[in-house]
């Protein structure tokens, strides 16, 4: 029992390995869509068993990068079939030298959701929800405060989770990954200030406030002025 326990957990860290090589390999463009790639051939790449080929395949499959076909093989799917949602789709995307577009498209994906998830919220969060609000947006304003960015980062997705699940909205709530894939992106390739900017803090702790005291027009335009200052940011940045 314990020998097959230890095939199992082999097979696995080879399955994650090849999707972290070939995951991100597909995403960035080094394999174009309509790129044929052949079982065999991944195998000697690799180094690995097709059964450990064939579990990377079928992730690659379910995130509609790759379809499989017999007397044919593994095809790289055009890029508008992926699912662009998948966290690790936008992590590998991130990754590659697309990275400026991808982030400006997912920040516009920002501005579209947060500002009525924040209007949401101030009518629909549990008190306990309005206090981790209050809460997180006072580690947010220490870590800035001390320039630390890793902190900042725990905290500012941990903040916007909350606003979108307490839009009591289960479609906003799904989306919690996806921002945490932006502000970790944006954090990790150095895509933003070394520093949290003032005024983006100063805001985090407003929307709280208005979300607690029920101030829906307030709650939306405060969180419109957050993602806005981070497309604007990208732009000074580009």
């Amino acid at each position: 029992m314990s020998n097959q326990l230890a095939r199992e957990g082999e097979s696995g860290g080879l399955h994650a390995r090849v999707l972290a090589e070939l995951g991100p390999a597909i995403a960035s463009g080094d394999h174009p869509p309509g790129t044929v790639l052949r079982i065999d051939e991944l195998e000697r790449r690799y180094g690995v068993s097709r059964t450990v080929v064939r579990e990377a395949v079928r992730v690659l499959e379910a995130m509609h990068l790759v379809e499989t076909r017999r007397r044919v093989g593994i095809t790289v799917r055009p890029t508008e079939a992926w699912n662009v949602f998948d966290p690790a789709v936008i992590r590998w995307r991130l990754a590659g030298a697309d990275r400026p577009r991808q982030l400006r498209s997912l920040t516009m994906l920002r501005t579209a959701v947060e500002p009525a998830a924040a209007g949401l919220a101030a009518v629909a969060a549990t008190p306990e929800q309005c206090r981790d609000l209050t809460l997180l947006a006072a580690e947010m304003a220490a870590a800035g405060r001390a320039s630390d960015l890793r902190a900042y980062l725990v905290h500012d997705i941990a903040f916007h989770r909350v606003i979108l699940r307490a839009s009591g909205n289960e479609m906003f709530a799904r989306l919690g990954d996806v921002v945490a894939e932006v502000l970790t992106g944006r954090t990790e390739h150095h895509v933003m200030f070394s520093t949290p900017d003032p005024e983006a803090v100063t805001l985090h702790v407003r929307v709280a406030e208005a979300v607690r005291a029920r101030d829906v027009g307030a709650a939306e335009r405060l969180m419109r002025e957050i993602c806005v200052g981070a497309l604007r940011e990208l732009d000074i940045l580009a």
